[in-house]
């Protein structure tokens, strides 16, 4: 009785982009001084909570006259494809 001959072993594509534990240990270090520094930010109560900042708004004027030039790139397209 013959044995099977074994099985090739998978060819693999060239390693991708791997990390040394030193790079992760330094990574997982800067990360966790960041969390430190926040949860230390959070347990000194304010006396006035911060509010977040406000969005910038566009005026009326502002934003009519983007929608004006828009409006005439698009006239100009479709003036370009009727000819």
């Amino acid at each position: 009785m013959a044995t099977p001959a074994p099985a090739a072993p998978k060819k693999r594509g060239p390693k991708k982009g791997g990390m040394s534990a030193e790079g992760r240990a330094r990574i997982a270090a800067a990360q966790k001084a960041r969390w430190a520094k926040v949860k230390g930010q959070k347990l000194a109560v304010s006396a006035k909570p911060e509010l977040p900042a406000k969005k910038r708004k566009m005026s009326a004027a502002g934003r009519a006259a983007i929608i004006a030039a828009q409006k005439a790139r698009w006239a100009k397209v479709k003036a370009s494809k009727k000819s």
